[in-house]
């Protein structure tokens, strides 16, 4: 039983980074793609780890597996989030028809304050 489930996760992670790489060439720009990335592939990788430890079990390889799921769910989206405010602050611009931009309005609403 364990070994289909296994499979299911494996292949629904597969699915998810496949989703995460298409929004990468797919979306507009820098931020959107970063959403695309973190989010898509980090489940979806971690999915697949998961899925490898259903598969392996309680040995050397299951846990490995565990601690890389733990690892890639820390430092993905801290990466992310670093990236995409590093970008910002260099001034990469969103895209055209982006609706807001909320880090511009919090730095322009520190600065009323001063």
């Amino acid at each position: 039983m364990s070994e289909s489930a296994a499979y299911v996760f494996i292949a629904i992670g597969c699915l998810f980074d496949l989703l995460g790489a298409i929004g990468l060439v797919r979306l507009p720009d820098l931020y959107n793609r970063l959403q695309a990335a973190t989010k898509c592939v980090t489940l979806g990788t971690c999915m697949i780890l998961f899925g490898i430890f259903l598969y392996l079990g309680f040995n050397a390889g299951g846990i490995k597996a565990l601690i890389c799921a733990v690892f890639v769910l820390i430092t993905s989206p801290t990466a992310a989030h670093a990236l995409a405010r590093g970008s910002h602050r260099g001034g990469i611009p969103l895209w055209k028809n982006s609706l807001m931009d909320k880090y511009a309005e919090d730095k322009e609403g520190e600065a009323i304050k001063q």
